[in-house]
């Protein structure tokens, strides 16, 4: 068993090498493209051939294809959602190689965010580890005394050389030809740290482990628990009167009077046109309630949890479960209304990032509220919601690694401006510059329909600034992407925005 430890490790570190040669070509001083699909590619490679064994298995082959689903975003663009969702299926991809990868979605979620917290110190972890085994193996360590012993010989060997350039002219022009000072400047703490990262990180999927830390602790706690079962306390009459059953059923009729109050509220304002009160717009009164509604969402999803335990009391009575699935449809209600409150807003001001994030979580907060409903309904575990939540958040992220967000925010606000005769607000130009070169097809229409309007090009030069720059960007194989290629196309059948000479842009670089 110690004997193949060696080996094992040699053959690691040599993958690592060629990792790190292979990483530095590609990313070092080099912009992210397309690159980063190929090393993943070719990490997930290495992992193959560290546990060849693993190729027995009669469905392997689903293994390299969930991988390759999960790298496609990568091939679309290099992001840091699209980075993240290559870095958690890599992870995946080399613990189950290593057979180390638990069944459940939860279980695994929970195995990754262990492989997370070690992976940063699993190469210094195991470093110290190989030198504790060659030792045991009988390896000698280099001591001082190995080292001090050739101080001798190339101290005199460097006196001999010295004056046999002195003595002969060939070999005093080799070594005028040596330059210390070049060599020195050569090397690169940047890039060593570089080296050192890289090697770190890729070390943690060669030899994928978990912390044995928790493990133990979890079996230490068990065995305490089995050997000294404490009993359960008895419920007082206070928790009785405050939590139990009667209680609960008490706040479901409240919480939903109160509910359906609101939903009242926001059927006659929004939906039905009842006016407003003097001085509170319709675009107020909808971004007013938007985030907070959700958190009410959020505080009776909780609720919902504590209340109707799998096998509580209060979990098999008709009533409170229909009061509760009245009151979570309610709180379904509420979400949608948030982010119809929220549409309303964007469609009379603007569209940005963090709107867009804000429909997400709304979304996400609507799944999460019909997933209760459904563990409830068909009587499922804690886990079993975890794991459903888990992959709906995955399934959404997944997604989302493929859109442009740059593209869809600045189309949009140039489709709903004022100046497009849409029911928006006059379109603000710096934002919308500041999205990049993406938004440069929606800046197209815009400027077209301003000087059509105008019959006067009022273009700021800022975007011909902003293509150079991007085109210059993109002249390097390295930063290839689909969506790149997409653009590109798109700017050489559009044709190049040409800069005036001797223009400087006023705004900051983008």
């Amino acid at each position: 068993m110690k004997a193949a430890l060696t080996p094992s490790y040699c053959r690691r570190i040599g993958a690592g090498i060629l990792l790190v040669a292979l990483a530095d070509f590609l990313f070092y001083g080099q912009p992210a493209g397309i690159t980063v699909f190929l090393f993943g590619i070719v990490l997930a490679g290495a992992v193959v051939a560290m546990h060849p064994a693993a190729l027995s298995d009669g469905r392997v082959w689903l293994r390299p294809l969930a991988l390759f689903a999960a790298l496609l975003p990568l091939i679309e663009n290099v992001s840091p959602l699209s980075v993240l969702v290559a870095i958690v299926a890599l992870a995946a991809f080399a613990l189950s190689h290593a057979g180390r990868l638990r069944t459940g979605v939860a279980r695994i979620a929970g195995q990754l965010c262990l492989f997370s917290i070690a992976a940063p110190f699993r190469f210094v972890r195991d470093f110290f580890r190989w030198r504790k085994v060659a030792r045991r193996l009988g390896r000698r360590r280099i001591r001082l005394a190995a080292i001090a012993v050739w101080a001798m010989p190339l101290t005199l060997g460097a006196v001999f050389l010295a004056l046999f350039g002195a003595a002969n002219p060939i070999i005093e022009h080799w070594l005028s030809l040596i330059d210390l000072y070049a060599l020195l400047e050569r090397i690169e703490v940047g890039r060593l740290v570089f080296w050192l990262i890289v090697l770190a990180g890729v070390w943690a999927f060669l030899r994928p482990r978990l912390p044995r830390f928790l493990p133990r602790l979890l079996s230490g706690i068990k065995r305490v628990a089995r050997a000294a079962p404490a009993a359960r306390p008895a419920r007082t009459a206070a928790e009785d009167i405050i939590f139990g059953k009667p209680a609960i059923l008490r706040a479901l009729i409240v919480f939903n009077a109160l509910f359906a109050v609101q939903t009242a509220l926001d059927a006659a304002y929004l939906w039905g046109g009842v006016a407003l009160p003097d001085g509170l717009t319709y675009a107020a009164y909808a971004h007013r309630g938007a985030y907070p509604l959700v958190v009410t969402a959020l505080l009776a999803a909780g609720f919902v949890l504590a209340a109707l335990g799998p096998g509580s009391e209060t979990s098999s009575d008709p009533l409170i479960r229909g009061l509760v699935y009245l009151w979570v449809a309610q709180n379904i209600a509420l979400v949608v209304s948030s982010i119809l409150r929220l549409d309303l807003y964007v469609g009379v001001y603007a569209l940005t990032y963090l709107r867009i994030a804000a429909f997400i979580w709304m979304g996400l907060v609507a799944a999460g509220l019909a997933l209760i409903v459904a563990r409830i309904g068909l009587q499922k575990s804690g886990e079993w919601l975890l794991s459903a939540n888990l992959l709906t958040l995955s399934a959404t992220l997944y997604a989302c690694s493929y859109i442009n967000f740059a593209a869809l925010i600045a189309n949009y606000n140039v489709d709903h401006s004022y100046e497009m005769n849409g029911p928006g607000a006059h379109l603000d130009i710096p934002y919308t510059r500041s999205l990049g070169a993406a938004a440069l097809p929606a800046l197209d229409r815009f400027f077209d329909h301003q000087k059509k309007v105008f019959l006067a090009d009022k273009r700021d030069p800022a975007d011909a600034v902003t293509e150079t720059r991007y085109r210059a960007e993109r002249t390097n194989w390295r930063a290839w992407s689909f969506r790149d290629w997409r653009l590109l196309h798109y700017l050489d059948k559009r044709g190049p925005l040409v800069v005036p000479p001797g223009y400087q842009p006023d705004m900051p670089d983008l």
